[in-house]
């Protein structure tokens, strides 16, 4: 489900440093060149894609698909040359033929997509022989602070809710992730877990990050009243977590990256 709006798309805009940051480590591990062609999958407003425009140069090209088609309206008016966005999604890129990326990538994306496996499918037919795929993901085994501690603030403030609307995307295994690459033919998996550090301003910085990144399925179906309570439950909890730089809290991603076998025979 998407609740998205003008506003919750510009404010990802102007507060997706933290995912900016760390999709910037994931395209250094990919070791994106000049002249490459590169698929950006849930390219939201464009910002990752276009620091990858610079590193392929104008000989080589981005594409950046999303659902949102409000942030792929941000995207495109980006003044990047080599940069392309478009409405669409992981699990159908018919539009692309066989083979025609050397690299695709799924910045803090991978995680919300319905279909993996078809997903995972659709990659591997539209990489090059020797391409490489590159995503992270959340962590299964160890939920972002900000998810254990809106959780908390909702049981705090007497609101029984299921878990999922504090944050409704799910996250992996790294067993999971390397079975559902190897099932797509993937090979050359590496998979490490990484811990960030995202600092907010105030509860309210965190909560307009909770909203945009989640494209308006944070508190869904609470009421204005019920959130007001939640974000003042929020907000005392928050209090152990201030240092002079702002609210310090830990995020945990899965960062894999594996290829496409040069020929079919792997």
């Amino acid at each position: 489900m998407t609740l998205d709006s003008p506003e919750l798309a510009a404010t990802y805009e102007e507060v997706s440093d933290g995912q900016f940051e760390h999709g910037k480590r994931l395209i250094s591990d990919l070791e994106v060149r000049s002249s490459e062609r590169v698929l950006d999958i849930g390219t939201g407003t464009g910002r990752l894609a276009a620091h990858v425009a610079a590193i392929v140069g104008p000989s080589g090209r981005v594409v950046g698909i999303d659902p949102l088609p409000l942030r792929v309206e941000i995207a495109r008016a980006k003044p990047v040359g080599n940069f392309e966005a478009r409405v669409g999604q992981a699990e159908d890129l018919s539009e692309f033929t066989e083979a025609t990326f050397d690299v695709v990538y799924l910045n803090s994306v991978f995680h919300w997509v319905a279909d993996k496996p078809r997903a995972l499918a659709e990659i591997s037919r539209v990489l090059k022989p020797g391409g490489r795929l590159g995503l992270n993901c959340h962590d299964a085994a160890q939920p972002n602070e900000s998810r254990l501690l809106v959780r908390r603030a909702l049981v705090e403030a007497g609101i029984e809710v299921d878990h999922r609307v504090a944050h409704p995307s799910l996250g992996l295994s790294s067993g999971a992730l390397r079975a559902l690459l190897a099932a797509a033919g993937f090979v050359s998996c590496a998979i490490d877990v990484r811990t960030l550090v995202d600092v907010f301003q105030d509860v309210d910085a965190l909560i307009a990050w909770s909203s945009s990144s989640a494209f308006g399925n944070f508190l869904v179906g609470v009421s204005a009243t019920d959130r007001a309570a939640v974000r003042n439950a929020l907000a005392r909890i928050l209090e152990s977590k201030v240092t002079p730089q702002g609210i310090r809290l830990e995020r945990y991603l899965l960062f894999a990256t594996a290829r496409k076998p040069d020929c079919d025979s792997g």
